[in-house]
């Protein structure tokens, strides 16, 4: 009995193990998942209760919030690239349904506004800061260069190439990719999406996903990594740049834009007066050239004059 019952034990272990392992998340390797039934599988947020759908991509406010939490593992998770510019990393606020939230603070309670992108719209203040609205990212452009390859590319095999890219591993549509140019080595992407309807993916967590990719910190488990391929050859990212361009134009104060123009001022000013004066030196120096080749030749012109005939 007992080894028909040994049996049996490992089937069931057999046939759980594979479920079990089936049980993560295919958008996002910081998803804590576990099989509650057979064959339903739930997934969080690590850190958090909120709930992730994998079969999209995870909105860039909760993958922030993600990555500034340490796992209980021997190392921590890198902090997020790209998205701190000039203001530190900061653990965002983020609305239920993955949104930013228009007002962000850090611990030691400053305060700024943000964009639907998490970037920095207005100048820093105090927790009394006040953000009226969450003002929509309309436009982001990508710029990358990649390595040189033995054959050209076409401009509409390149364009058709990260088409089928964004549309397949960012689930982006295509109607929302506006432009694509392409100048050896470099390559311009211009997503537009005036609205999000609820069943889109938003144009900000495309570039959050794809910059993380290009910088090898992918949000996609390990066995997902980047690939771009053009009529079979490797396009090889080098470099990438991310800029966001909103609906509104950003409200940063006119007395940072003052002190912005008094630094441009004093640097014209300083490099106009160098090159003053370097003229005034070479100006003195042919001067004075000139006046000792004067007086040589009066010493020449007078000295036959002393001779006695």
């Amino acid at each position: 009995m007992e080894p028909l019952f040994g049996v049996v034990l490992g089937l069931i272990l057999a046939v759980a193990s594979p479920a079990h392992d089936s049980c993560t998340c295919a958008t996002n390797k910081w998803a804590v998942c576990a099989q509650d039934s057979p064959g339903n599988c739930t997934c969080r947020l690590a850190g958090s209760d909120q709930p992730v759908d994998c079969s999209t991509l995870t909105s860039k406010c909760f993958l922030m919030k993600a990555e500034m939490i340490p796992l209980k593992e021997k190392r921590l998770w890198r902090p997020p690239q790209g998205v701190s510019d000039s203001d530190g990393i900061y653990n965002p606020d983020c609305e239920d349904s993955g949104v930013f939230k228009a007002r962000q603070c850090n611990q030691s309670s400053t305060c700024w506004c943000v964009n639907t992108a998490g970037v920095r719209r207005t100048e820093k203040g105090g927790s009394s800061l006040n953000c009226s609205e969450l003002v929509r990212t309309r436009w982001i452009y990508i710029e990358l260069t990649h390595k040189r390859s033995s054959s050209a590319f076409a401009v509409r095999d390149v364009a058709k190439a990260l088409t089928q890219l964004f549309e397949s591993r960012y689930k982006l549509h295509p109607k929302y990719i506006a432009a694509i140019k392409y100048d050896p080595p470099l390559i311009q992407i211009r997503l537009d999406q005036h609205k999000k309807p609820r069943w889109d993916v938003d144009i900000a967590d495309v570039a959050y996903y794809f910059e993380k990719d290009v910088n090898n910190d992918s949000v996609f488990p390990s066995n997902s990594k980047l690939t771009v391929s053009v009529n079979g050859d490797a396009l090889a990212i080098e470099k990438l740049w991310i800029y966001y361009v909103d609906e509104k134009p950003p409200e940063f104060s006119m007395r940072q834009l003052a002190a912005g123009i008094g630094a441009v001022v004093t640097v014209v000013l300083l490099t106009a007066g160098i090159g003053i004066a370097v003229l005034l030196v070479l100006r003195w120096l042919r001067t004075r050239t000139y006046k000792k080749f004067e007086c040589k030749e009066m010493r020449e012109i007078k000295a036959p004059s002393l001779e006695l005939p």
